[in-house]
């Protein structure tokens, strides 16, 4: 057990923890015997997922083990997206010392912020790690200075201040303890993580115990569940028993024991106190996140890992729309309810409840991101289903209803200040500080905003600065929120009122009334968007209409149609662009904008029946 070292690695979004990884991966003794697996290409290989390689962020914590002349370091992977920091809660209870990486020209940043205080709750002692020393106008004293303020604002003790710091650049796969002296490998990070990083704090001779903190399912052999070993031995064959909310469930049979070798699955006979493997066998299907294992004859459970709640909602409805069934091949409500519920399983910040309509259900998670995520894994399994815009869950606190408030910071170009103050302005958005840097041209501005007037900003802001901008959030606060509408738009649409095909001629003519979202060609449904109206009022427009062929011909009489070109809408901001009437209808091949109700006396029903109401 002195031989092994079980560490996270953490850090804000793009700060280089996967890359940092793949260097070590490359350097260390067993990447001889595996590097044909990825054929001479290291780059992100801990990115695994098919999302994660389309998006270039990680979205699941993974581990791997790291021999390095005679140790076992076992790293643990894990987002830097605040929309999946349950990733990171779930993960912390198995590792005894994190890396935490901070770019060395940014700095601490909202994420930062949030995975230290885990880590700090935990006991934990942080190494540091300033990545990107090979950037542009650096700063790492500033950046030292900095976490060393935010680990006294979070109530580090001493020994946890007293925090060894590591320089790296994971891009050229260099690392030292000074600036001015670095060495062309990762020898100084190794022998830093085996000097302050402690060994488990674990018992061999204890009768085994071990709590779940990963599931991953597996079509061969059922339920991966992973987790580190707190006491004792584990062997193939051996009958253990689970426990659930401090309740012994049942007996179940370990058939295969796995460990992670530089992202191979290796299949052995024993574990021991101090690894993190994966058990798999007869019985594991009902085991959930947080579950502990035990030996038979002591069944002693393990405090339940605290994960926080979830702050957005969504409504997912069975597809009904006229082309349901044609591009998708999952499309009842149970298997919807059963993919979300399996989801469930190894996402513990995801929840889905039924409602009184059994084709609609209630889903939660962490953010947009995470719900959209789900969503696109499910469109890549051949799911067709519609959903609804985000909405933030609330709470009763002291008898007043309160709703989330996130502290929000925009880096962004200075010639973008006064637009990009307007934008936020609008959000409702309190400026705390407005920081300009010189240096680079940039300014950054801190705000306090709530989470409801966070719903589409992200996609708002990056178009507002080509692509520039960088925006992060993370929660601050519930308050209560006296406006109702932030964030919405303030057009209406465009509604196609009849089934077929679009023709380019009634497009032309309706280019004048607004911004078009479909091409000539496209097959449409009655309740359709096709585009958004110049005005703040919906308008049921027909685009089928074919131009009227005569036997007269005259000069200039058949001008050429020219169309503006459309922008292919992303499934983020069809979600960010419906109001509270409309729904996203999403397919393998398509993602559609429409009305909840799709014709137009039901529309107008259900709009006096709401004003009646009122």
């Amino acid at each position: 057990m002195k031989k092994i070292r079980n560490i996270a690695i953490v850090a804000h979004i793009d700060h280089g923890k996967t890359t940092l990884i793949d260097k070590l991966l490359q350097e260390s003794e067993n990447f001889q015997n595996t590097k044909n697996i990825f054929k001479n290409n290291i780059n992100r290989i801990m990115d695994s997922n098919k999302l994660e390689k389309e998006k270039g962020i990680t979205i699941f914590s993974k581990n791997t083990s790291i021999f390095w002349k005679d140790y076992q370091i076992n790293i643990i992977d894990t987002p830097g997206h605040a929309d999946f920091s349950a990733e990171v809660e779930r993960i912390l209870s198995m590792v005894d010392s994190v890396l935490l990486v901070v770019d060395a020209v940014e700095g601490p940043m909202p994420q930062t912020r949030f995975v230290a205080l885990k880590a700090l709750l935990y006991n934990l002692k942080p190494i540091i790690v300033i990545n990107k020393i090979d950037r542009k106008f650096i700063r790492p004293d500033w950046v030292i200075d900095q976490i060393f303020d935010l680990f006294v604002s979070l109530n580090a003790t001493d020994e946890q201040l007293d925090f060894p710091i590591v320089y790296t650049s994971a891009l050229k796969g260099t690392s030292g303890h000074n600036i001015n002296q670095m060495y062309k490998n990762m020898n100084i990070l190794y022998e830093t993580i085996i000097k302050y990083a402690f060994p488990p704090n674990v018992n061999i001779n204890k009768p085994f115990q071990m709590q779940i903190s990963q599931i991953e399912h597996n079509n061969y052999i059922g339920n991966i569940c992973t987790g580190l070993i707190k006491r004792g031995i584990i062997k193939i064959n051996q009958y253990v028993t689970f426990i659930k909310n401090n309740k012994i469930i049942k007996k179940i049979k370990v058939l295969y024991i796995i460990s992670n070798i530089s992202l191979k699955p290796v299949y052995i006979n024993k574990a021991e106190a101090g690894n993190i493997v994966g058990l798999a066998g007869l019985g594991f299907e009902e085991i959930n996140i947080s579950d502990t294992i035990c030996d038979l004859n002591h069944p002693d459970p393990l405090p339940l890992l605290i994960i926080e709640k979830p702050k957005i909602s969504m409504l997912f409805h069975v597809n009904n729309s006229p082309f349901s069934g044609k591009e998708g091949k999952h499309l009842t409500s149970k298997k919807i309810f059963d993919r979300i519920r399996k989801e469930c399983l190894h996402d513990i910040a995801l929840k889905i409840e039924e409602t009184t309509n059994n084709n609609i259900f209630y889903v939660s998670g962490r953010g947009e991101l995470h719900l959209v995520i789900l969503i696109e894994n499910m469109r890549k399994e051949g799911f067709e289903l519609s959903v609804s815009r985000p909405q933030i869950i609330s709470k009763i606190i002291n008898g007043i209803k309160k709703e989330p408030f996130e502290i929000l910071i925009l880096d962004f170009a200075q010639n973008k200040k006064g637009y990009i103050i307007q934008l936020i302005s609008k959000r409702k958005a309190i400026i705390n500080n407005i920081i300009l840097n010189d240096v680079n041209n940039r300014i950054r501005i801190e705000a306090i905003i709530s989470s409801k007037g966070l719903i589409g900003f992200r996609n708002e802001f990056i178009n507002a600065t080509s692509g520039t901008g960088v925006i992060n959030s993370f929660f601050s606060h519930y308050d209560i929120n006296t406006y109702d509408l932030i964030g919405e738009r303030n057009n209406g649409v465009l509604i196609s009122n009849k089934e077929g095909y679009a023709v380019a001629f009634a497009l032309f003519n309706l280019q004048s009334r607004g911004k078009l979202l479909i091409t000539p060609g496209e097959k449409i449904y009655e309740g359709q968007i096709i585009g958004v109206h110049n005005k703040s009022n919906d308008l049921t427009v027909n685009c089928l209409i074919n131009k009227k062929l005569t036997n007269m011909r005259a000069s200039g009489s058949d001008n050429p149609i020219n169309l503006s070109p459309i922008k292919k809408i992303s499934l983020e901001e069809a979600i960010d662009f419906i109001k509270n009437d409309e729904l996203v209808e999403i397919t393998p091949k398509s993602i559609r904008i429409r009305k909840k109700y799709l014709t137009k006396s039901l529309r107008k029903f259900n709009k006096n029946k709401k004003n009646n109401f009122k």
